[in-house]
């Protein structure tokens, strides 16, 4: 199996260098797509962030998103096939972006299977579960779905799901209602819950389980005899915080299997493997090597990355992407802006 470093020398050693000397990352990167491709005969797409990438992108910059659209408009452009490979590696973000992505592959997708070579997180993982069959190595990892609010306090911005939120109000009833000066304690935390924090807490929460729900039971478990009751209840586990105690928890592939979800281990087959790892070794190192965030790229070469300044797309045939310009396209000032704040 080619390994991280040997992926880097490879690059390194290409034939085909970049413009500037440096590593061959979207040479080698796109080599290895196609060859997916040519295993399976199915299209393969890789949608992948720099988020666990030690350089200071803004993280909202990194998050699914509903511009992410765009991209896999780009990346489906030249496709014939009616079955994707999606190799998936985001932090989450949007489950509203999440449930406009999964509708636009699925209408032009019969099958998708998707393969998460490390992580896939929150709205990732309801994306994941969007799938008729996730692949999953034993070192991958995908996460719980419920949702995340981020509250303005004296001291600053704090994040909290959704149920931590709720747990903390009842909790806060229950004791005052047993000792009236507890209030005193509990004033400075409920002031920061704004107007309708607790109703968008409950609906979100609702809308994630439901969303996902929805998705099981139409695409992983079509067929089954018992698909809604299935769809039901995995979509509750991933759904439940108290399942968790953290977002950022590891569902790992045995946790998935026990709960119902299927799933097939990377490792069945060997070259499948080393194919989908390459893919993601290549990825990394472009994120390293080069100023990208987000790559959105299928086997043909089609590609949408974003940069904190820049959106570059790049197609079949043309020179490369992040790091020697290829069709680069620089998006209006207003969205360089917004690139660059990462919101």
């Amino acid at each position: 199996m080619p390994t991280w470093g040997q992926i880097l020398a490879e690059m390194v050693n290409s034939p085909s260098r970049a413009a500037n000397g440096g590593p061959d990352c979207d040479g080698v990167r796109r080599k290895y797509l196609a060859h997916l491709h040519d295993l399976t005969g199915r299209a393969a797409i890789v949608y992948a962030t720099a988020f666990t990438e030690p350089k200071p992108t803004p993280p909202a910059a990194l998050q699914v998103a509903l511009g992410d659209l765009q991209g896999f408009m780009e990346a489906v452009s030249g496709t014939t096939e009616r079955e994707l490979d999606l190799i998936l590696h985001s932090p989450g973000g949007s489950a509203e972006a999440a449930e406009s992505i999964i509708s636009y592959l699925r209408q032009r997708f019969g099958h998708i299977r998707v393969f998460v070579p490390l992580a896939a997180m929150s709205a990732a993982t309801m994306m994941a579960l969007g799938a008729d069959i996730i692949v999953m190595g034993k070192h991958s990892q995908l996460g719980p779905i419920d949702p995340q609010f981020t509250i303005s306090t004296p001291e600053g911005p704090r994040s909290a799901a959704a149920k931590a939120i709720l747990n903390q109000f009842e909790r806060a009833k229950r004791e005052c209602a047993a000792d009236q000066t507890a209030l005193a304690a509990w004033l400075p935390i409920l002031r920061s819950y704004s107007p309708g924090l607790l109703s968008q807490c409950e609906s979100s929460r609702e809308l994630a389980e439901q969303m996902v729900k929805g998705w099981l039971e139409q695409y992983m478990y079509r067929g089954d005899l018992d698909a809604a009751a299935k769809a039901s209840a995995v979509a509750a586990w991933f759904a439940n915080y108290d399942n968790f105690a953290s977002h950022s928890r590891a569902v790992t592939l045995s946790s998935a299997q026990e709960n119902g979800v299927k799933v097939e281990p990377l490792e069945t087959d060997q070259e499948i493997q080393d194919t989908v790892l390459s893919i993601f070794h290549a990825t990394t190192h472009t994120f390293a090597q080069t100023g990208a965030g987000k790559i959105i790229e299928n086997h043909l070469g089609r590609a949408y990355i974003t940069m904190s300044e820049t959106i570059l797309v790049s197609a079949p045939g043309q020179a490369q992407g992040p790091q020697a310009g290829g069709r680069t396209q620089q998006a209006p000032r207003s969205e360089r802006r917004r690139q660059g704040r990462g919101q």
